[in-house]
């Protein structure tokens, strides 16, 4: 589509006090353009640039790198939704969700996702731009966002750089990115991939209690959860099993008679052995019976393809690093993707307990880095030369006191306005769609808000929407869940 540059206005202009002088504190550039989405054009303003944050004495301590797209041809904002979206690391771009999921523009890639020559973007038809307006945000060092400081100061890093503060600095910035745009009346949702999960669940809570925002939804893609990732819980070893039964079927590694079922047949009985005899069993250690031992190995064996013997020398502890690694060892000897085990590596030898590399990481970094460099700067005409950083350093990321969970909890009870939307991908092996299902029971134990609650899981990884079926897919699920979460609500009451 035909581009339209308006204007660029840089209203503090470049400052000696940024910690890049390259980079302009509070500056925005207007394009035009429209795209076609189900089938009919969607005209559209685009507005990049900077806007910063100030600290609780009116000081400017970062500027963050944001792009707003607000569809023209619809007049009253107060019924149009705003989504306010991040992805996650901590340390990682908006990037991803931005030129590949629900942006009006994404990438040249192949329908499964791979990289192709030659690099870029183009329109995307099935963008929820035709429903509600976006901002995409990148927090401080991710992107073309950074830090200011005086001149000999160094960077405060306890006030971006964790749980609690990043969520505390980012909703002060929205609550300005509102006032400066004038979307105070309109529907209003937060979504957040991975990382992303665990600060939207944050802010969410941040933006009602101190901020006085209150959500229509929150959406998590591929949530990482801190309570239970990476934890070595008893939980985490036994909730990722039905990921490893959908990676294991999609390499035709079950048996033969779990194979020729359709994936979402087998599924529910995996994720009701994970819970009702998986975790039991590992949850008793050394005080298992040899003879349930055995039994839980057999049907491990079972539901993941990988040997019986092996599960038992691990004590059914099995890590999805070892998984990675073992599925195909005596097969193809191939390594799988972390991030989406449909990715195949090759490590320099085939013994060991985890890959060399993540095949599907380098793959997306392949196709994505060149894509957001040039369609900032040549198409957004955003032009500088800073790095643009996919992943940023966000030094010591401080997790303590993380309560993600209750304030999302929190932040429904106070809200009855507030749905939550979680897309997970089947092959996801960092934020297993598994896990993301047991915390959103964890999120409400009492069980009274379960109807608010809705899961949508893909046949892909942790970025679904790089296969082209389920980019179709989870947008349409994204459109249904905002038109049912905005429209004819009706009173905020119990």
């Amino acid at each position: 589509m035909k581009k339209y540059l308006i204007f660029s206005i840089v209203l503090l202009g470049f400052s000696a006090i940024a910690q890049d002088n390259r980079i302009p504190i509070d500056t925005t550039i207007v394009t035009l353009n429209s795209v076609v989405i189900k089938g009919k054009t969607i005209p559209y303003k685009a507005t990049t640039g900077m806007q910063p944050v100030w600290n609780t004495n009116g000081k400017i301590v970062a500027s963050l790198y944001y792009t707003y797209y607000k569809r023209t041809d619809v007049k009253d904002t107060s019924k149009r939704p705003l989504i306010m979206s991040f992805n996650g690391g901590p340390g990682s771009a908006s990037v991803w969700m931005h030129i590949a999921y629900t942006g009006p523009k994404i990438l040249k890639i192949d329908d499964e996702g791979n990289p192709i020559q030659p690099y870029g973007i183009q329109d995307n038809p099935y963008s929820v731009l035709d429903v509600s307006d976006i901002v995409f945000i990148n927090p401080v060092n991710t992107g073309y966002s950074r830090p200011v400081v005086e001149k000999g100061e160094k960077v405060d890093e306890k006030y971006f750089f964790g749980v609690n503060a990043d969520a505390k600095y980012l909703a002060d910035w929205l609550t300005t990115f509102m006032t400066r745009n004038n979307r105070w009346l309109s529907p209003k949702y937060i979504i957040g991939e991975s990382y992303g999960g665990t600060r939207v669940m944050q802010l969410a809570n941040e933006l009602q209690s101190r901020q006085w925002m209150y959500l229509n939804g929150v959406i998590m893609v591929s949530p990482a959860d801190y309570k239970i990732i990476r934890s070595g819980a008893s939980e985490d070893l036994a909730m990722n099993l039905p990921y490893f039964t959908a990676t294991a079927w999609y390499h035709k590694m079950l048996p033969a008679d779990l194979q020729q079922k359709d994936l979402e047949e087998i599924l529910p009985e995996a994720e009701l052995f994970s819970y009702n005899e998986l975790l039991p069993a590992i949850s008793k250690g050394g005080n298992i019976t040899s003879e349930e031992r055995n039994r839980v190995a057999d049907k491990m064996a079972r539901f993941t393809g990988i040997k019986r013997s092996v599960l038992l020398q691990q004590n059914l502890e099995m890590k999805p690093s070892f998984f990675w690694k073992e599925l195909l060892r005596d097969t193809s000897g191939k390594t799988i993707g972390r991030l989406d085990s449909r990715y195949l590596g090759i490590d320099r030898e085939e013994i060991g307990t985890s890959p060399d590399y993540s095949p599907e990481l380098t793959s997306w970094l392949h196709s994505f880095t060149p894509a957001v460099n040039y369609y900032t700067q040549n198409i957004l005409n955003f032009k500088t030369d800073v790095k643009y950083n996919m992943f940023g350093p966000v030094g010591n990321w401080d997790f303590e006191n993380e309560d993600a969970r209750e304030n999302l909890r929190q932040a429904m009870a106070q809200n009855p306005y507030l749905q939550v939307l979680v897309q997970s991908g089947y092959y996801d092996g960092a934020t297993t769609y598994s896990v993301a299902k047991y915390t959103m029971g964890k999120i409400d134990p009492s069980g009274k808000m379960r109807n608010r609650m809705t899961f949508k899981g893909y046949r892909s990884g942790h970025m679904m929407y790089l296969r082209k079926e389920d980019l179709e897919k989870s947008n349409e699920d994204l459109r249904v869940f905002i038109k049912k979460s905005s429209e004819n609500i009706g009173p905020a009451k119990y």
